[in-house]
């Protein structure tokens, strides 16, 4: 991937200075803070040390009150409840977390996550069913049911109450429900808007616990909240950044029995457990029981209080992963030419259908094509007659509102501008392709094919302390809208060649002002001549923490690299 260097100079050099003087740091920290909107010493201050008590109340959300109430109703009258759920982490995990706290209430409670090869996606009228035959009175739909007017017309008629804790978009028109939370809707006054859906329900679990005037029982459900909010992508920032912190501190901590034998599974180590690696490393086997069978194995997995037992749903789980893999590297090699040929043809967006690919890695396929081609894309494969699709954004591309102007030809879609996923006649494909290709052309610039690094500050290497990568450690918990901080330095050279690794990766000591550090650049065998070519040159890189037999030490983690320029 050729990149475009972006240095945005928004931030103010007075800013920067003050920032740099009320906080005793770096000009370069100073000038990280500032691009992430952070201007002052109060907000830096809440930025590096996040509380619990500047988390917003959960009140303000509009029909929290109604909701809170309906539950204790619940309660007292030994009503049963039913909770619905999506497959994906943000799906399981919001399910896991409020079956385990209604039944901590003393509340009957029973769950359902739909099969996507046999159900599809959403509340459905099965699922209204299920919760009647099981004799409930009240429906909780998590991480879905904002766009679910037939179901929860179903469920009204029935004489069953509706609470539904969704933070998708709503379409036109909003389900009459007993309680809609949502902060995205409209008329909803709750300050922050990008909770993932298990946010929305610890905000309903942090509503209940103030009601029964035990907040701080709440507090025992953010890592479902930790793990939920990064596998989403929603920004971790504000509020966002508050409960990722103190979830991914309970997850490293007081790891929960049925998180034991999910972190077993993988090369993590409980007090080594970030927003980042949990992406990479956890919410795949969590995701992999939605992608090749039954999500509801996820849960039952997260709730129980056996961790053996948990430690075996986990195993089951990661071999089924591993058995994705092998369809999701599959669907890659196929998607790869056809994604060429429309690149030929001149389109800005990617929207491939292929009858026979795996319904369970579509939405993975998807991301990792946005990566490669760096275009916005629609993937989709077939079940009875009917295209199943998942979307990727790029450039800033609305797939959302894309979708929705393609709204007459769905059977069903659903998400937000980032990830959205859609249902469709098979005949009707070649007609959402063209729509989308005209939204496309409109809104993506030829200047924007071309991926931009964003790049924060210039550091000179020998200004790497021990203070600055204690400050700069303070910058986690990293994730969307707040990535991890990107460096340039500049009239680098290499202090003793350079190593080829593997097949395409280098390794190399970087030399700048009589220091050296070690650097290791992932994936640019390419940029080989550069460094041997005895020029200076620069680099842009993140800088991570390695341990080596008990011994942490820095290296950078090179992201692209150019002859300088002077």
């Amino acid at each position: 991937m050729n990149y475009r260097w972006k240095f945005d100079e928004k931030c103010k050099s007075e800013t920067i200075q003050n920032l740099s003087n009320e906080l005793k740091i770096s000009e370069t920290l100073a000038k990280v803070l500032c691009k992430r909107g952070i201007e002052t010493k109060k907000d830096a201050e809440k930025f590096f040390q996040p509380l619990l008590e500047d988390l917003h109340k959960p009140e303000l959300m509009l029909n929290m009150d109604k909701a809170v109430s309906r539950i204790l109703q619940a309660k007292e009258k030994n009503e049963s409840v039913w909770v619905h759920g999506d497959y994906d982490v943000d799906g399981t995990t919001s399910t896991s977390l409020i079956v385990m706290f209604l039944k901590e209430l003393g509340i009957q409670v029973e769950y359902f996550i739909p099969d996507r090869f046999i159900d599809g996606f959403g509340l459905s009228i099965k699922s209204v069913d299920l919760a009647l035959q099981h004799r409930c009175k009240l429906l909780i739909s998590v991480d879905v049911g904002i766009t679910a007017i037939k179901p929860l017309e179903h469920a009204t008629k029935k004489g069953m109450d509706t609470i539904i804790c969704d933070h998708h978009q709503p379409g036109d028109y909003l389900p009459e429900v007993y309680a809609l939370l949502d902060p995205v809707q409209d008329d909803c006054l709750y300050p922050f808007k990008s909770l993932a859906a298990c946010g929305v329900v610890y905000k309903l679990v942090q509503a209940v616990c103030n009601r029964l005037e035990k907040p701080e029982k709440a507090h025992k459900y953010l890592d479902f909240v930790a793990l939920a909010s990064a596998a989403d992508m929603v920004p971790l920032l504000d509020e966002n950044r508050v409960l990722v912190h103190y979830g991914l501190k309970l997850l490293n901590e007081k790891t929960r029995p049925g998180f034991k034998g999910l972190i077993h599974c993988t090369k993590l180590e409980p007090g080594s457990i970030t927003a980042i690696n949990s992406v990479y490393a956890l919410a795949p086997i969590i995701n992999a029981a939605g992608r090749m069978g039954a999500a509801m194995r996820s849960v039952e997995m997260m709730i129980h209080e056996d961790e053996i037992a948990a430690f075996q749903i986990a195993q089951q789980l990661e071999d089924e992963n591993r058995k994705r893999r092998v369809f999701d590297a599959q669907t890659f090699e196929e998607a790869i030419p056809m994604a060429e040929e429309e690149i030929k043809k001149g389109s800005k967006v990617l929207v491939l259908h292929k009858s026979d690919w795996h319904v369970g890695v579509i939405g993975i396929v998807a991301s990792r094509l946005v990566d490669k081609f760096n275009l916005p894309t629609f993937l989709l494969t077939s079940i009875d007659g009917m295209g199943k699709g998942s979307a990727r954004s790029a450039n800033d591309f609305d797939v959302y509102s894309a979708l929705k102007k393609a709204s007459h030809l769905l059977d069903e879609y659903g998400g937000h501008t980032h990830a959205a996923g859609m249902t469709i006649l098979e005949k009707d494909i070649p007609t959402m392709r063209k729509i989308i290709n005209e939204i496309a052309e409109n809104q993506i610039s030829n200047e924007m094919l071309i991926p931009d690094l964003n790049i924060d500050a210039e550091l000179k290497l020998n200004d790497l302390s021990p203070k600055f990568l204690k400050t700069l450690a303070k910058f986690a918990p990293h994730g969307y809208a707040n990535p991890k901080p990107m460096f340039i330095s500049r009239g680098v050279t290499s202090a003793n060649g350079v190593k080829i690794i593997g097949q395409n990766n280098l390794k190399f000591r970087a030399f700048q002002n009589n220091f050296v550090i070690d650097a290791i650049a992932y994936g640019l065998a390419d940029r080989v001549k550069i460094i041997n070519s005895g020029k200076p040159f620069d680099l842009v890189y993140n800088l991570e923490i390695n341990s080596h037999y008990l011994n942490n030490y820095p290296q950078l983690y090179i992201k692209d690299i150019k002859y300088s320029e002077n």
